[in-house]
């Protein structure tokens, strides 16, 4: 049972507390709600923008990451299309330097010429390195405008393309900063061993006197239901031929999405899962493969994507993978195989939540949620799947109507 706190400023500022006696290191997390999906179709990679710019400096203070260092700290973020995340790990007698830092870079950005052309040519050098330059950089980028024709989730967090980063305008930049970076539009969480009433009096004596903002109330087009297979065939410098069939499945707080996960790690979380055994080890059609889930809070993906093995064509595999496919609908897994599967969600679960920084992390992601105290149902909801479940929802999200697939062909393998 994950233990916290949770109370909110004046200025709309959500804050949870837990506290954590086995450590001397303390978390500031910061997470706002504003991710790729609340950006215009015109203005893309805004958000992962943000992330860079955040650490530009503030009128205050001119570099960021300098202060945290003396004070022992370390320091990250990262963007997805739901949010942005924003961390600090430090000693837990320094945290002020942490909140002196985050509480004010969230008062007062520095918006400088400067600042916004170093952080635009970093973007851009990332969208080319490892996106464009890289062997299977772009699936992202073909991928979700097969997958997604209206929901904003049809972009990648690095943008839809270069240009619109290139093009980004101070007053751009400054609106974006106003409508999205806000105490009403954030959530922090404090982690270590603090008393509550202490990281109260800290919180407010940082935060107190933010402009609340306005909360950003999105209103996004809803993604049509898929009726209709989808296929897309690039052509890539890459070493073998991939496949990435892409599953649409609920969002995040679907009574099935923690089932749908677990149908996931059968299909293709490791070596013994359904697909490796038959695909890879028995039929030897594949080097590689393996299935996840984007875990999006709007409608998601069930991915399973791979290599090939030299000399065998996409219509053998497919032929072979819709048949497993099909053998999985109708052959409920047994109980010995959901034990296994079960055992390792257990096993990784409670190694991700031996560490500090990831409690605090889940603890935002669930209070965004709306309803934080599912992060402590999370582990009887996964007890109480039964194989019976896996096989409802397999019928369910594995149909060929709702899946979209894309080939990646090797240019030498062209015909």
């Amino acid at each position: 049972m994950l233990k916290y706190d949770r109370f909110t400023l004046e200025n709309g500022l959500t804050v949870l507390f837990h506290k954590d006696t086995t450590t001397p290191l303390a978390v500031v997390n910061t997470l706002y709600d504003v991710g790729a999906r609340d950006e215009s179709e015109d203005k893309t990679g805004f958000a992962h923008l943000f992330e860079h710019l955040m650490f530009g400096g503030s009128i205050n203070i001119e570099d960021f990451d300098s202060p945290l260092q003396l004070a022992g700290g370390e320091n990250n973020a990262f963007t997805s299309n739901d949010i942005t995340n924003y961390y600090d790990v430090l000693p837990a007698n320094n945290i002020e330097t942490a909140l002196w830092l985050e509480s004010d870079r969230m008062l007062s950005l520095a918006f400088t010429e400067k600042s916004l052309e170093v952080q635009r040519n970093v973007v851009i050098e990332e969208f080319k390195q490892r996106y464009l330059n890289q062997p299977y950089g772009d699936v992202w980028l073909e991928l979700r405008p097969l997958v997604y024709k209206t929901h904003p989730y049809k972009w990648a967090t690095i943008g839809k393309e270069l240009s619109h980063i290139e093009d980004a305008t101070m007053s751009d930049v400054k609106a974006f900063f106003k409508k999205h970076y806000s105490p009403a539009n954030a959530i922090l969480c404090i982690a270590g061993n603090f008393e509550l009433d202490e990281v109260k009096a800290l919180v407010q004596k940082w935060y107190g006197e933010i402009p609340a903002g306005i909360k950003y109330n999105r209103n996004l087009i809803k993604e049509a239901k898929q009726t209709e297979f989808r296929e897309k065939v690039i052509e890539r410098e890459v070493p073998a031929n991939a496949f990435y069939y892409a599953f649409k499945m609920p969002d995040r707080l679907h009574p099935d999405f923690f089932t749908i996960d677990t149908l996931s790690d059968a299909l293709g979380r490791d070596k013994s899962s359904r697909l490796y055994l038959s695909l890879k080890k028995e039929l030897n059609l594949v080097s590689s493969i393996s299935a996840y889930i984007t875990g999006s809070i709007d409608e998601g993906l069930l991915v399973i994507s791979g290599k090939l093995n030299d000399g065998v064509s996409f219509d053998t595999f497919d032929n072979a993978f819709w048949n497993e496919l099909d053998a999985f609908k109708t052959n409920a897994i047994s109980t010995s195989e959901l034990e296994k599967i079960m055992n390792k969600i257990r096993t990784s679960k409670e190694f991700e939540d031996m560490g500090i920084l990831n409690r605090a992390m889940n603890l935002c992601s669930y209070e965004l949620l709306g309803d934080i105290s599912l992060i402590n149902k999370e582990s009887e909801i996964y007890n109480n799947i039964t194989a019976d479940d896996i096989q409802r929802v397999a019928k369910s999200v594995l149909q060929k109507s709702c899946c979209s697939l894309l080939k990646v062909k090797a240019k030498e393998n062209v015909k």
